[in-house]
């Protein structure tokens, strides 16, 4: 694959890459090292790390379309927003491009508002017990560049894709699969069908030949019909795979019990174990190994993750929920929550959905924190607490919590300004409480 990525980048004598992301080193050393004499230039408006390189610019300066049009290719950083620019003349590129247009019968691909990273971990897990030859491609934590030299034509590459990655493509994936949208990232977009259009580019470009996996949701929630006019064999969870009884079913077939041991608990993660069973389908993989993997997987942190149980209450780190979707699908599933932690950085979504939710359920203490807890509370009706950071949310959740009921940190904002991501965020959040129960 290396080879063929080397020809298409020799093409060029004028390269950018932008943005100072997680994936601009990788892209950086990527190309040095296979040309080692042509002229780069980085560039981004925040500073950059220096480089000893005479044949590398390095530029810190604010991003304009007369500055872009200076360059023949553009590696871009997925976190780079155009919002507010007419980019239609720019050739521009990335890792997840260039992997695609080299690769793309080996590549599955899975995107979706909420849940890609727990699916796609799962199904890297299924595969690669049935196909050593199998790699893992997280959206932030394993850029491509990375591993690009261990893969070869035989390879499979399951890939988590944020819309920001997604956003520019021009080639999509042989099996893609969206779970679901809600609204999200509209400080990076111009607007909520942009952000979903950007999604829906894992479909767009796939042939007669390619498979479209996605959630009877996609359909409601989108106001145009991309899906259906995609040219892919399309499979629609809960039409073409459904649970009937306790069974799932595929294919007519019972392939699965619903109430077999598994770690991923509720309706969300089963609806994502179908996702699996129908890409198993597809590679004609083997159901019983598989189901055996599902059972033993265990979920990843800060998703409804159970912290402690202290003092007969139990609390839970959902960092992970940054929308107010996730915040009320997590209410649904976890049982007897009696207090809430809300807070985060004001991205410009619509709280009045989960305002209704709160104040129509049985949660009894809404902690709030800045901004968006603070911008939201006046309009709950239920017991609310404001306060200025985790540590007094902390304290007033241990006092006013009943017993025999559950503490739930599922924020429903975004973790920027107080921490740099949602992990950071869920840690901190452990830490305090096992901090506080270890010292009673």
């Amino acid at each position: 694959m290396i080879e063929k990525i080397l020809n298409i980048l020799n093409k060029y004598e004028n390269i950018l890459i932008l943005g100072f992301g997680r994936e601009w080193k990788t892209s950086y050393n990527f190309v040095r090292k296979h040309f080692p004499y042509k002229k780069l230039t980085i560039l981004d408006e925040n500073q950059i790390w220096e480089i000893n390189d005479e044949k590398t610019d390095i530029v810190i300066e604010k991003i304009t379309i007369e500055r872009l049009k200076q360059f023949d290719l553009i590696i871009k950083t997925p976190g780079i927003s155009f919002k507010w620019m007419s980019i239609e003349w720019l050739n521009i590129t990335s890792q997840l491009e260039l992997l695609l247009e080299v690769g793309r019968p080996n590549v599955i691909a899975i995107t979706g508002t909420k849940g890609k990273s727990t699916t796609t971990t799962l199904l890297y897990q299924v595969i690669k017990n049935q196909k050593e030859n199998t790699f893992l491609l997280w959206n932030i934590w394993v850029p491509i560049f990375e591993q690009i030299e261990n893969f070869d034509d035989d390879s499979t590459l399951v890939i988590e894709c944020s819309s920001h990655q997604l956003q520019y493509i021009k080639i999509s994936p042989h099996i893609a699969i969206l779970l679901n949208l809600y609204p999200e990232h509209l400080d990076h977009y111009n607007n909520l069908q942009e952000y979903y259009e950007s999604k829906l580019n894992i479909f767009k470009y796939q042939a007669e030949w390619d498979f479209a996996i996605f959630d009877e949701q996609i359909i409601k929630t989108t106001s145009f019909n991309e899906v259906e006019l995609c040219a892919s064999q399309k499979i629609e969870i809960w039409k073409n795979i459904f649970v009937q009884w306790d069974f799932v079913i595929l294919n007519w077939k019972e392939i699965y019990n619903v109430n077999e041991k598994r770690n991923l608990l509720w309706e969300h993660n089963l609806r994502n174990i179908m996702n699996i069973f129908v890409v198993c389908n597809i590679l004609w993989l083997d159901f019983e190994k598989a189901k055996k993997v599902i059972s033993e997987f265990q979920p990843l942190e800060h998703r409804m993750e159970l912290v402690w149980t202290f003092d007969w209450v139990t609390y839970y780190n959902d960092s992970i929920a940054t929308i107010p979707a996730s915040t009320i699908n997590s209410l649904k599933s976890i049982p007897n929550v009696n207090t809430l932690i809300l807070w985060g950085m004001d991205r410009w979504i619509d709280y009045s959905e989960l305002i209704n939710f709160l104040n129509d359920s049985k949660v009894e203490n809404i902690i709030c924190l800045p901004k968006t807890g603070h911008d939201i509370l006046p309009s709950i009706t239920k017991e609310t607490y404001k306060v200025e950071n985790l540590e007094q949310a902390v304290e007033i959740a241990k006092k006013v919590t009943k017993k025999w009921t559950a503490c739930l940190l599922s924020p429903a904002a975004s973790s920027y300004t107080f921490f740099k991501n949602f992990e950071e965020r869920g840690k901190r959040f452990k830490e305090l409480i096992k901090k506080w129960s270890n010292q009673l």
